[in-house]
């Protein structure tokens, strides 16, 4: 029997990827997305890729009526939960709509998810949920919620509210995915990152400076205590990541309780590193100017993840060169994302 999974937020850049991979994988795949900060084209070329349909439902995970109907009709047998507000930055100037989306969307979630008896859930959570205090690498058993941030806060409490809900639920079955910075594209170069507006990450920025759509690329502070003074992050692919929803899926189908994991490659990569990355795959140099510090920069973390690999069978295969090479090819070939058209048949 085909497994269903309702993946929310799932026109995404992460959603979209995972989508991917479920449907290679034999799971069949049914999408609620917003569309406030993502395309329907993402989930046509997603069909392109896989020759196999996605079901889309155009609406928010707060419409608890919409929520009921997708459940029941599609007889769904477990969630992905991806949809939520995303801008570390943004998050400060707006924490209500973050709480909003992020906490009270999840919270609906979990009520319908209840009245329809779906008892497995893979949630999109964040290292950030480590806070600024956490020593690195950041492992599992470190205590989290010193959050620096709205949105890091927001992912913290729906990780209380699910630990919560299955100490209640003998029967309910989560996996928390702390993932630490997704990068890359799809091989195919049909999808891949698509920010509205300038982007908050370091590769879609650096991307769009190769494509001209970017002056230059303005890196925050180079005189913190690492090798070369730039800023030192746990870089992931994408292709990897989506790859880890899955065995988190496959892990959770005969466990109950609550259990998280962080995805990452174990290795901390700095700001120059990946500029001089990108320079090498694309041949294109990336200017770049040096600006002050931001407010809440951490100098440098990364992943323990042995737990993931030990139980979920799960290692970020994928390295740096082919995060970039992968990049290029979307940014390339779509300069200005998903905008270029409106719709695709």
């Amino acid at each position: 029997m085909v497994r269903k999974v309702l993946v929310t937020g799932g026109a995404g850049y992460i959603g979209s990827h995972t989508l991917v991979a479920l449907q290679e994988a034999g799971f069949e795949a049914v999408v609620i997305d917003s569309l406030c900060n993502s395309s329907e084209i993402a989930l046509q070329r997603v069909q392109r890729i896989t020759g196999k349909p996605v079901r889309f439902y155009p609406g928010d995970i707060r419409d608890r009526r919409l929520l009921d109907q997708i459940l029941t009709e599609n007889k769904i047998h477990s969630v992905i939960h991806f949809a939520g507000l995303k801008a570390v930055g943004e998050s400060s100037q707006k924490p209500i709509d973050y709480y909003q989306s992020n906490v009270a969307g999840s919270l609906v979630l979990l009520e319908a998810m209840q009245e329809a008896g779906v008892k497995r859930l893979v949630f999109s959570s964040s290292a950030t949920v480590y806070g600024s205090e956490a020593p690195v690498p950041y492992v599992e058993t470190l205590q989290t919620g010193n959050t620096s941030n709205p949105y890091g806060t927001s992912k913290w409490m729906v990780e209380q509210i699910l630990q919560d809900a299955a100490a209640a639920n003998q029967e309910l079955s989560v996996a928390l995915l702390r993932y630490f910075n997704p990068v890359g594209a799809h091989p195919s170069g049909l999808i891949g990152e698509d920010p509205q507006g300038i982007p908050n990450n370091l590769l879609p920025y650096i991307a769009q400076v190769a494509v001209g759509k970017r002056k230059e690329l303005s890196i925050f502070g180079d005189d913190y205590p690492t090798s070369d003074g730039t800023c030192l992050r746990d870089y992931l692919h994408v292709m990897d990541l989506a790859i880890g929803h899955v065995r988190a899926l496959e892990w959770i189908e005969d466990k109950v309780g609550t259990e998280a994991f962080n995805l990452g490659t174990g290795r901390g990569i700095s700001v120059l590193e990946i500029v001089r990355a990108f320079e090498q795959a694309s041949g294109v140099p990336i200017p770049y100017t040096v600006a002050p510090r931001r407010a809440g920069d951490l100098p440098a973390f990364w992943a323990d993840a042995s737990k993931a690999k030990s139980e979920l069978g799960w290692v970020a295969d994928l390295g740096l060169e082919q995060m970039m090479v992968d990049t290029w090819r979307w940014q390339r070939e779509n300069p200005q994302g998903y905008n270029a058209t409106h719709s695709e048949s």
